[in-house]
């Protein structure tokens, strides 16, 4: 029988002795280094758990006197604070991200957040319900905006994110459509920055087939047009169906997010492909509770009047004599063969303010229809 050896150290340990044999003898200056990392992190994590500890409690006074346990505006004031407070070197991006992430995994603790979106996963909708929960909630993907405004009106999930407007081709008409059948409210709004990218598992010099949701082709055609002007273009579901739609197909490419190409192992052959710079997509968060005023809000809206000479002119003088502005105005066509519109505004303010009370008041005196989307959080552009 064979002698045994010396006991040996488990690999974990003879890693880290290697570690730091190697840290002391070639490079002296960074175990010290090293070492002041090890106590910050120490330090983070029990101040993060402490703040943990505290939102618990905040949470539990929220469900012992009826209020909503999420409330987006005061997320909102949270994030802009910290960025406020940043003297660097981390970016406030970067800084909000952590925090948000933080911000999220409390709130797990306390309450399962389930949120719908329009899949599948990495599509942007989805990334823009990352940037406005976290990653600590249960995200489900649905086929389509109406299945999002379906989810949260029968109480399936508490939260839906659906695209509302896109500075390039403008109102979202499925959105606009749920919203007039639908009795849900605007809690939060979600500015997300749209980065297309040419997605594929091949070299672009043999592409022949694009595939990507609708209005992603159309974001991208002055660069399609040019770049692969041969190219066949296939509408799709979903960006990040593109991609796996290409991740399995010879010959072709998809226009997606970067993150959906990472998931799906594709490469990017071309980046921020979109035709006009700062590219946005306006994303709002329903659900059925309003959020607190902040002092930079925005109130919607939505409104039909009487089919006459005049009568839009009229309510849109109400805000005007408020000095209310005006951010955002759209008209959708009423279903059915009589003719109208109904005409869905964004103004700034609260509807808690007094001047906004009144704009209110006024239009629904003369107008045959007002109802209030919701009042949130102003929201700087994310991604």
């Amino acid at each position: 029988m064979a002698k045994s050896g010396p006991h040996r150290k488990p690999s974990s340990e003879r890693l880290a002795a290697a570690e730091s044999a190697g840290a002391q003898g070639k490079e002296p200056g960074l175990a010290p280094l090293r070492a002041e990392i090890d106590r910050i992190d120490r330090m983070l994590v029990s101040l993060m758990n402490e703040r943990a500890t505290v939102a618990g409690k905040i949470g539990h006074h929220k469900r012992a006197t009826g209020q909503q346990t999420y409330d987006p505006s005061r997320e909102e004031i949270v994030l802009e604070r910290v960025a406020g407070n940043n003297p660097g070197p981390l970016s406030a991006e970067s800084l909000k991200a952590v925090y948000r992430e933080l911000i999220s995994g409390s709130r797990a603790i306390e309450q399962h957040l389930r949120v719908a979106h329009l899949g599948p996963a990495w599509t942007y909708s989805h990334l823009a319900a990352l940037h406005r929960f976290g990653s600590s909630v249960e995200f489900v993907p649905v086929a389509s905006i109406s299945a999002a405004f379906e989810e949260v009106n029968a109480g399936h999930s508490h939260y839906g994110v659906v695209p509302l407007e896109n500075s390039t081709d403008g109102r979202i008409a499925d959105t606009l459509d749920n919203f007039s059948r639908l009795p849900v409210k605007i809690c939060a709004e979600v500015p997300l920055r749209i980065h297309h990218n040419l997605l594929a598992a091949c070299d672009r010099t043999v592409i022949d087939t694009v595939y990507s949701r609708p209005q992603a082709l159309s974001q991208c055609r002055n660069w399609l047009a040019r770049h692969l002007p041969d190219a066949r273009l296939v509408e799709v579901t979903s960006t990040s169906a593109a991609a796996e739609t290409a991740a399995k197909t010879p010959r072709a490419a998809a226009i997606a997010s970067r993150q959906a190409g990472v998931h799906h192992g594709l490469d990017i052959l071309a980046e921020n492909i979109e035709d006009v710079a700062g590219n946005t997509t306006r994303f709002a968060v329903i659900g059925h509770a309003d959020s607190s005023r902040t002092g930079n809000d925005k109130t919607s809206l939505m409104f039909e009047i009487e089919h006459r000479p005049g009568g839009l002119a009229d309510a849109l003088a109400i805000p005007k004599k408020q000095k209310l502005n005006l951010t955002w105005i759209e008209s959708f066509p009423l279903p059915g063969e009589e003719r109208g519109y109904i005409f869905f505004v964004e103004l700034e303010g609260h509807r808690d303010d007094l001047r906004v009370r009144r704009a209110i008041s006024a239009l629904e005196r003369r107008c045959k229809r007002v109802v209030i989307l919701g009042s949130y959080a102003s929201a700087a552009p994310v991604g």
